[in-house]
């Protein structure tokens, strides 16, 4: 009986029992990290509290400041008097943990994009926060997730991408161009704005401020930024964040101002116009912190290089561009006496990939003619709704759907789960809106007529939209044998900008690039200078229609009647109106020249001719005889 073994705790001292293991500690005190601002006797402080007080002294007769400390290397430790290689090294070791972003235990996500991500803990407390867990129930890509069943993925897991890759971004720029003098300040309030850059979306996302609010409160001018920052404040002090953030470093309010500037641009537009430099987290000479997050300049950012990665490889697409290389490449020159990120002259052809990448995913993808009709029947389900939701917000005061923008306790209450919420009420007063749903949830939906295109881009508001309403209902082809008659609200028209990001201009202009030769010279690289397949023009403007009414006899009406609003309005012929209104296309005289000037198949621009005229002539004989 001896030698059974006895229970553990029995054979343990008290003082040898299991203990849950500490999280190590910061390797540099959390002030240290703005060590770029130290005079002379901060650094001998630094060097006394490191144990190295005998070198004090020596760092004191040089003069050497906390912006120097970077520089030291051995050699120069030698020259300033410290003999033994020893010390030397001892020195280096101390001072290098200033600046190496190590110091504190992250924590590791597996992302299906970016894998294994690890994130300081200041980003795990956002993280952990009742407002940035609302974005795990918003639809990245909103109303499209209806149509591409892969698209199921959040702005939870999307933003958690962004800080992580303005993290590596700032990172890389700090490890090749030590002289920047980025800091670890500078580096964490970067990686926070990436992280809070989409706090403010709404409920399926940019339907929420690009179709819903313009609806429901004309009179306002309101984006998701606008509420990224709103939230963004209500998110650090709901949680009492405050003191956390001073805790690992950060500066406030000028931090704050910082990262709040990156999502949304100066936060005093007023102030800030006809000002050389408009920031205030920032000094100019670290301009180009601001081109991470969101990149008003050239467009490239981190922000798209996880939304190209993430969007393609849930909805299926291929992605062309590699942001990881982007990244290697990347170098802060100066242009006009600002620093700017550039990169090496032989990725130019694979920034226009990325941009014609952008293109595809919004043609193919995010302006899908289905995903629009959905969310246009969500739009109008939720107008119909927004009187009768209610959310409780600051002093238990209640907010509508539209109202809630102006309240962040009752903001961080609104997601998709609205949607389910309307579908599954038993109120009268929802009954309109929960049938539109359910129509949707039926795929009863809206039918596309087409789409076509003005000669020149139009300035489009609502009143024009209504009015082509009204113009389509009246458009009904002469001598028609049609016993329906369609109304103006029958009709819904879409217009839909496509781009390359910066509307009808080169966004690659706007870019600046090194060469191996010198790559702290920055230049311009022109279009013609890199292929004469790339576009001639940057932006297109479409014009879709869509029939609420979904009866064959409606639609075969409604078809024909878009096809005679086309010819009236001088629009473009739509793709399929020869097979829609035979009897009608022929009366439009330059819609019979679609090939004139195109090398390839097809007639010759002469016969086309020849065969229109003819054909006209057949067609006018039938309807005036």
């Amino acid at each position: 009986m001896e030698n059974r073994k006895r229970p553990l705790e029995a054979v343990l001292s008290p003082d040898d029992s299991f203990k849950t293991p500490e999280k190590k500690v910061s390797a540099v005190r959390l002030q240290d990290s703005d060590y770029t601002q130290w005079g002379v006797e901060e650094t001998c402080r630094y060097l006394r509290r490191e144990g190295l007080r005998e070198w004090e002294d020596k760092f004191r007769a040089q003069k050497i400041t906390g912006v120097g400390l970077r520089y030291l290397t051995e050699s120069a430790l030698e020259k300033i008097g410290i003999e033994c290689l020893g010390d030397r090294l001892q020195i280096l070791h101390s001072l290098r943990k200033l600046w190496q972003i190590v110091a504190e235990p992250n924590k590791v996500f597996n992302d299906p994009i970016h894998g294994h991500v690890a994130l300081h803990p200041l980003l795990v407390k956002i993280i952990d926060t009742p407002q940035f867990q609302r974005l795990r129930n918003l639809k990245q890509l909103g109303g499209t997730y209806l149509v591409f069943p892969g698209a199921s993925h959040n702005r939870f897991e999307h933003s958690i991408g962004v800080g992580y890759l303005a993290g590596r971004l700032v990172q890389a720029l700090n490890e090749r161009q030590p002289e920047l003098l980025i800091s670890r300040r500078d580096i964490l309030c970067v990686q926070i704005a990436g992280l809070c850059h989409d706090l403010g979306h709404g409920p399926f996302s940019h339907m929420f401020d690009g179709m819903f609010i313009p609806k429901a409160r004309p009179e306002i001018t309101w984006k998701h930024e606008t509420a990224s920052l709103a939230m963004f404040d209500y998110l650090v002090s709901d949680n009492n964040l405050m003191p956390v953030m001073e805790q690992h470093g950060l500066v406030l309010p000028e931090d704050l101002d910082f990262i709040k500037e990156q999502i949304a641009g100066p936060l005093d537009t007023d102030t800030a116009e006809g000002k050389k430099w408009p920031y205030k987290g920032r000094p100019e000479d670290k301009s180009f912190l601001y081109e991470i997050v969101a990149n008003k300049q050239t467009g490239i950012d981190v922000d798209k290089w996880d939304y190209f990665a993430r969007d393609c490889h849930h909805l299926g697409i291929q992605n062309n561009f590699d942001h990881r290389r982007f990244m290697k490449f990347a170098r802060v020159c100066e242009v006009d006496g600002r620093r700017h990120i550039c990169t090496r002259d032989k990725e130019v052809g694979n920034l226009y990939d990325m941009f014609h990448t952008r293109n595809s995913l919004h043609r193919r993808a995010y302006q899908h003619k289905v995903g629009h009709i959905i969310e246009t029947m969500i739009t109008e389900a939720f107008l119909k709704a927004d009187k009768h939701i209610q959310l409780r917000g600051k002093e238990g005061k209640m907010f509508t759907l539209s109202e809630a923008i102006d309240d962040m306790e009752a903001y961080s209450k609104l997601t998709d789960c609205v949607f389910e919420q309307i579908l599954n009420s038993f109120s009268d007063n929802l009954a309109e809106a929960r049938e539109i749903l359910r129509n949707i949830v039926c795929r009863r939906l809206y039918k596309c007529l087409g789409q076509t295109q003005a000669e020149k881009p139009l300035s489009v508001d609502q009143e024009t939209i209504h009015s082509w309403e009204i113009a389509l209902a009246k458009a009904i082809p002469q001598n028609s044998s049609q016993d329906v008659r369609l109304q103006p609200e029958d009709f819904v028209v879409r217009v839909i900008f496509l781009d390359y990001g910066m509307k009808e201009k080169n966004p690659i202009n706007n870019v600046r690039f090194y060469c191996k030769e010198d790559p702290t010279k920055a230049f311009q690289i022109r279009k013609n200078q890199v292929s004469k397949l790339l576009p001639e023009q940057f932006a297109e403007q479409l014009i879709r229609v869509y029939c609420k009414k979904t009866d064959d006899r409606s639609l075969e009406a409604a078809r024909k009647q878009f096809v005679k609003w086309c010819m009236d309005m001088s629009f473009s012929k739509p793709q399929d109106s020869d097979i829609i209104a035979p009897e009608l296309t022929p009366l439009k005289t330059s819609w019979a020249n679609n090939n004139k000037g195109e090398d390839g198949e097809g007639c010759s621009s002469s016969a086309v001719n020849t065969a229109s005229v003819n054909r006209q002539k057949s067609v006018k004989t039938q309807l005036f005889k």
